[in-house]
């Protein structure tokens, strides 16, 4: 019988691995929502509060919480606007029905609708003009979805998922289009589309790209830094619909692990555990303060060091909506914008 004595620690001298963040470019805000929430800003700044907003303006609940602060009340329907009074329509979108609605109380209406929102509604009513079957892509009772179906509901029906693909019916399998919500994940509904494709090869295609730039890019970059992450951080609310995509997208990816938050208090150390490199990005509706927090965070825990993944530079801005740029022209106030990454921080700091 032979024994063997410990040998000596080959890891003794070698240098602790360097903890590091990857932070994910782009992310944040999107042109749509820059104009949204600018909106909002510019309409209690001029008119004055109170200011309604039917649902939540984008889908962050920092964002909703600092503009109550300042005087929007959010609102689930026009039915609880007095009448007479302002209201103001969310970055994503409402159906032709909402607005008879607001008309009917004698509204004043700022329509807040992301203009690639808009682009698939106008897609929506011309095939439905043109009697097709419209095959929209997305999630059952988004707000979005919703928007988009009530611009043609005879029309229209709602997949929901690859899966679901299978179970479609409609009238005449040579007159169908499919078009989708502007938030969802590139690669699933391209799968979708697939499937839809092999039950009807005529399937046409929308005239460009439904999925929006915003939210493409940011599935770029994290499929980018993923591979090489531990885990990944997305900054985003739970209703959401582009940051619950980005965790998904992370994961398919390679990322080891992957989670959501809404700001840095929901960060679990124990998800930092063992790892070396941490990805961050963050939803088209989250403002660059809550990344900033997220990034404090995981400096007080050893990850300090920084490095910036780039995948495409965004620049596109959209002009205020044209019911405030009238008003705010006749009252002589400036129309224009501020660029994205120079507009004013929300004054509130996260919790």
């Amino acid at each position: 019988m032979t024994s063997t004595a410990p040998g000596p620690d080959l890891r003794a001298d070698v240098p602790p691995a360097r903890k590091r963040v990857l932070l994910a470019a782009p992310r944040g805000y999107c042109a749509g929502v820059d104009r949204a929430v600018i909106a909002v800003e510019k309409a209690l700044e001029h008119y004055g509060a109170p200011v309604y907003v039917r649902k939540e303006i984008v889908h962050n609940r920092h964002v909703v919480d600092t503009l109550a602060a300042r005087g929007a009340v959010f609102v689930d329907e026009t039915d609880q606007v007095p009448e007479g009074a302002r209201v103001v329509f969310s970055a994503h979108g409402v159906s032709p029905a909402v607005k008879a609605s607001a008309a009917a109380r004698n509204l004043k209406t700022i329509d807040a609708t992301c203009p690639l929102v808009t682009k698939v509604h106008k897609e929506a009513v011309r095939f439905a003009a043109d009697d097709f079957d419209i095959l929209l892509i997305g999630h059952e009772g988004h707000e979005e979805v919703e928007g988009t179906q009530g611009h043609a509901p005879e029309h229209i029906q709602v997949v929901n998922s690859p899966a679901d693909a299978d179970h479609v019916e409609v009238r005449d399998p040579e007159r169908v289009m499919w078009i989708s919500q502007t938030t969802l994940s590139v690669d699933e509904t391209m799968e979708t589309v697939r499937r839809l494709r092999v039950r009807f090869p005529h399937l046409q295609d929308p005239p460009s790209d439904d999925i929006c730039y915003a939210t493409q890019n940011r599935q770029v970059a994290v499929k980018k830094l993923a591979p090489a992450c531990d885990v990944v951080i997305t900054v985003g609310s739970a209703n959401s619909s582009n940051s619950v995509r980005l965790v998904e997208v992370a994961l398919d990816a390679g990322a080891r692990s992957s989670y959501r938050v809404d700001k840095a208090a929901e960060i679990d150390p124990a998800w930092l555990e063992g790892a070396t490199t941490v990805g961050v990005t963050s939803g088209a509706s989250v403002p660059e303060i809550l990344v900033s927090d997220v990034l404090a965070f995981l400096a007080g825990h050893g990850f300090a060091d920084v490095e910036e993944v780039r995948t495409a530079t965004e620049d596109l801005m959209f002009s205020l909506p044209r019911e405030l740029r009238a008003d705010l022209k006749a009252a002589g106030e400036p129309t224009g914008r501020p660029r994205p990454d120079g507009r004013r921080r929300l004054d509130v700091q996260p919790v």
